[in-house]
């Protein structure tokens, strides 16, 4: 393959990654007619969590945390717009929705990346790198066929760089071995639509991750299980099937009045904070346990309890599979430090997001990047890459930010609110009027 070929006229903002904070940030640069973008993604097309779109599954934010409703409520990229262009309004308006399905967002972010101007899929970003000599960044990035294989290569000058490239299923150390082999059904649950059929046809099925999307694939599993022949267990590390805060002054938390508050605390305290706050971000909606306990409850009414086991406080110490036989957990019991093996046909880990490291992505400016003690980039207040003051130009990340600002780094309520401040930052001006005050509470002594 060639070497990339240069585009010698620089771009105002090149975007690396489009999922919704990416894309939040193209539709509001969009009517900054000056401003020169353009974004980048590997993928074929836009799509979130395609396979968690479980059916009647809903955000657990309101509508109005759309691309960009919470700082341009007149912008054309809303979540109502979108209803008006398919001619939904009014059945939206009848069906009285503030929560809605999660399908329906991703229609709504897909229909946003088929018409923004500026999105370029199919475009794999190798490396980016600081050209002293034109005070430019530059991004080296590949150009995909239909195939996914390598067409042309591209070189793009930019004045500012956004990283949005979201986060990666985890997969707990010790199920590894069995989640790479395709030959045992252990899946994430980013799959699980993917391998539904196979799950319903298991004799007998282990999700693991007591958060909304364990909930959400346990819910539906029982759902199409036989009365009586579930064979279903639910665990997880977590001392309790907990609720989501969602309190109105519990829901504080995810304001930038919080966000400015946390990211002037100090780096432990931030660090312990986070670790404490899982319920506010972790935790099940309660219209997924009520609707858990009705099927459990439904079941028993002929007498009898369903076949069922949930547990909670349970880590996942070992994991094999004996050659032709069931699959084999280990688990430990975190309050009573007991033990005992499950044998399960098949696993669905609801463990989780972690953030794609940057490193790789990074390295042409790991030279002149800032890291805190345990060596993640410092992140300034306006959601900038601390780097060395000989680079001019700025380098803005999108939901790699919770050491950092908190747990509203990863909500889509504060999406808006991001890439505004990113907008007003990069142009030096209020392009986007934001409010100084978002909450009632007062987080701090000032």
């Amino acid at each position: 393959m060639t070497h990339p070929a240069p585009d010698e006229t620089p771009r105002d903002l090149v975007g690396i990654g489009i999922g919704p904070a990416n894309l939040s940030l193209a539709a509001l640069a969009q009517p900054l007619g000056r401003l020169d973008t353009a974004f980048y993604e590997r993928r074929p097309g836009f799509d979130w969590h395609p396979g968690l779109l479980i059916d009647g599954t809903t955000l657990q934010v309101p509508f109005p945390a759309d691309l960009v409703t919470l700082v341009d409520p007149t912008s054309p990229w809303t979540f109502l717009n979108h209803l008006r262009a398919r001619d939904r309004l009014f059945p939206f308006y009848f069906a009285e929705r503030w929560h809605i399905h999660r399908a329906e967002y991703d229609a709504y972010c897909r229909w946003v990346s088929e018409n923004l101007p500026g999105l370029h899929f199919r475009h794999q970003v190798d490396t980016i790198r600081w050209n002293p000599h034109r005070a430019l960044f530059e991004v080296d990035h590949t150009r995909l066929d239909a195939h996914g294989h390598p067409h042309s290569r591209h070189r793009t000058p930019t004045r500012h760089i956004a990283i949005g490239i979201g986060t990666e299923p985890h997969v707990p150390a010790p199920l590894r071995p069995l989640a790479d082999d395709p030959d045992t059904p252990v899946l994430h649950s980013a799959d699980y639509l993917h391998h539904r059929d196979t799950l319903l046809d298991a004799h007998h099925v282990t999700v693991i991750g007591t958060g909304q999307s364990g909930a959400e694939i346990f819910l539906d599993l029982l759902r199409h299980r036989p009365a009586g022949r579930e064979n279903l267990h639910w665990t997880g590390r977590t001392p309790a099937f907990a609720p989501m805060e969602y309190s109105k002054l519990g829901l504080e938390h995810f304001t930038p009045d919080y966000t400015r508050y946390f990211h002037q605390l100090d780096e432990p305290v931030r660090d312990h904070l986070v670790a404490g706050q899982w319920q506010l971000h972790k935790g099940i909606d309660t219209d997924t346990i009520t609707a858990i306990h009705d099927e459990l409850y439904r079941r028993t009414l002929d007498g009898g309890w369903p076949d069922t086991r949930l547990t909670p406080a349970v880590e996942v110490r070992t994991a094999h599979r004996p050659p032709g036989g069931p699959i084999h957990l280990g688990l430990e019991h975190t309050q009573q430090h007991t033990r005992t093996t499950v044998r399960t046909d098949a696993v669905v880990l609801a463990t989780g997001y972690r953030r794609r490291p940057l490193d790789d992505l990074l390295t042409g400016l790991a030279p002149h990047l800032a890291r805190d003690a345990a060596g993640r980039p410092q992140i300034d207040d306006h959601y900038r890459l601390r780097l060395d003051p000989a680079i001019t130009g700025d380098v803005y990340v999108q939901n790699a930010e919770l050491h950092t600002h908190g747990v509203g780094a990863p909500d889509l309520g504060l999406v808006a609110w991001r890439s505004a401040t990113i907008l007003n930052t990069l142009t030096g001006k209020e392009v986007y009027r934001l409010p100084t005050r978002t909450a009632f509470t007062t987080f701090g002594l000032r």
